[in-house]
């Protein structure tokens, strides 16, 4: 693993949690609270994940491929979830989990 793919996933993963974060941050203020509750749990789990992945990248911990693979799967669940709302952000959060899922699988492998 060379030093520029470290980056470029703890990029993508710093750029997902943002993307989570301000997902869920919409969501909240959208009219059928109820039916988005799915999203902002999903995305709130995701933003947490995503900035633990990308700490145990930057210091290159023993346990980084395990997260890794933990944050492929939490941004796929949440991509999931994301993609059924037509909503412009949680498009937008559904593109960026589905990219750092896609680095997080290369990480781990």
């Amino acid at each position: 693993m060379n030093q520029l793919q470290f980056s470029d996933c703890v990029q993508t993963c710093m750029n997902c949690s943002l993307a989570c974060a301000n997902c869920a941050s919409a969501c909240l203020k959208e009219e059928d609270l109820d039916m988005m509750r799915e999203c902002i749990q999903r995305c709130l789990d995701c933003a947490d994940i995503c900035q633990l992945c990308a700490r145990m990248e930057q210091k290159q911990s023993p346990f980084m491929h395990e997260i890794c693979e933990l944050c492929a799967k939490a941004c796929n669940y949440c991509a999931e979830e994301c993609g059924k709302h037509q909503h412009e952000h949680c498009q937008q959060c559904a593109e960026a989990c589905r990219r750092c899922a896609e680095e997080c699988r290369k990480m781990a492998a």
